[in-house]
């Protein structure tokens, strides 16, 4: 067998075994222990044999690291709701679930936000991939059935999902927190956070709420706030900026606008139509610059930088599919303060321009 040597002329197997005898590691007993001692404890402790030396074997893995994936913003919240949902019998509707579940996993995405809504839970619960890949967030019911009931109905939630703890409690609406027992409500929600059941805790809120304000107040580890090509309000504004500062994480809500740029102007609501030409306008330079609403409307979202998690409402797995190949397409070079809607309509109708997630 040939033999290499290093640059001194030596051999790298000689030179350990020239040595191996006389290495020491930490004293034990007061006594040396040395390489030859930690080879044969190591045999007749453990039974490994030849494999005991075999380092690559038994110690840990090396994660590779890996450049930032544009799906690693992304948040699945699976729409159930007749009108987007395509009816199915049961057994093919927990099929098409496991299959939509299956495919954001295969894509990378990480996270499913859940409503306390009809059955969504317990179908979820029933659909989730072995081993599941997700970071689940649960949203609270209204207080207004009082503390007692909001606390058991998210505890009730873990069960429907079939999950011993989740990622994230929301207060779904900051009017909760603003009214005679928000900080009962609180109170309720950091005692299921100390005892492990949520890792984290926050609300959601517009820009009509104060979410800044009620961030300094209450301290939150997550806002969800309604952000979109159409509202920049929060990014004009500053909100994003204050709620940054506050190491609060920020997830923004209502990314498709409630899918108004996806319509055409018969389409669209009655109470939206005076909207119109300026949609026809905004889709109309998108298609100049040869860009996709969806993909228009992600690349907003997943730009703004105090951003850390763009939830999007998804019906199936070709939907998916989709929104995925719009989040890894290149981000187009646009001018996206033109294409925001007037802020003083955008107040008018901020209920309007909401999303199912």
């Amino acid at each position: 067998m040939r033999e290499f040597f290093l640059f001194d002329g030596t051999s790298p197997h000689r030179r350990w075994s020239a040595t191996r005898s006389t290495r020491h590691f930490p004293r034990k007993r007061g006594k040396a222990f040395t390489a030859k001692t930690a080879v044969r404890r190591l045999s007749s402790t453990q039974g490994l044999g030849r494999g005991a030396l075999n380092f690559r074997r038994h110690s840990p893995g090396v994660i590779p690291s890996r450049s930032p994936s544009p799906v690693d913003k992304l948040a699945l919240a699976v729409v159930h709701q007749p009108e987007r949902a395509v009816p199915a019998p049961a057994g093919a509707r927990e099929e098409s679930l496991r299959l939509l579940l299956q495919t954001a996993a295969d894509s990378g995405v990480t996270r499913v936000a859940t409503r306390p809504d009809g059955d969504g839970e317990r179908w979820l619960g029933q659909a989730w991939p072995f081993p599941s890949p997700f970071q689940v967030s649960v949203r609270t019911v209204p207080v207004s059935d009082g503390v007692d009931r909001v606390e058991a109905r998210a505890r009730r939630s873990l069960e429907r999902l079939g999950l011993p703890r989740a990622d994230l409690l929301l207060v779904s609406s900051a009017g909760d927190l603003a009214g005679a027992e928000g900080r009962a409500l609180w109170d309720r929600l950091l005692v299921l956070k100390d005892r492990g059941l949520f890792r984290r805790i926050g609300f959601c809120a517009s820009i009509e709420d104060g979410p800044a304000l009620l961030a300094r107040r209450f301290q939150p580890d997550v806002v969800q706030l309604r952000c979109n090509l159409l509202d920049q309000r929060a990014q004009h504004t500053g909100v994003l900026s204050e709620l940054a500062a506050l190491d609060v994480a920020i997830h923004a809500a209502s990314v498709f606008a409630d899918g108004l740029l996806f319509m055409s102007g018969e389409a669209l609501p009655l109470e939206m139509h005076r909207h119109g030409p300026t949609l026809s306008r905004i889709r109309r330079r998108l298609a100049e610059a040869r860009v996709d609403p969806m993909q228009a409307t992600l690349a907003y979202a997943m730009g703004l930088p105090e951003v850390s998690a763009v939830v999007a409402s998804i019906a199936s797995a070709a939907e998916l599919r989709a929104v995925v190949a719009a989040a890894h397409a290149p981000t187009p070079a646009l001018d996206w303060a033109s294409m925001q809607l007037e802020p003083a309509t955008i107040a008018a109708d901020s209920r309007r321009i909401s999303s199912a997630a």
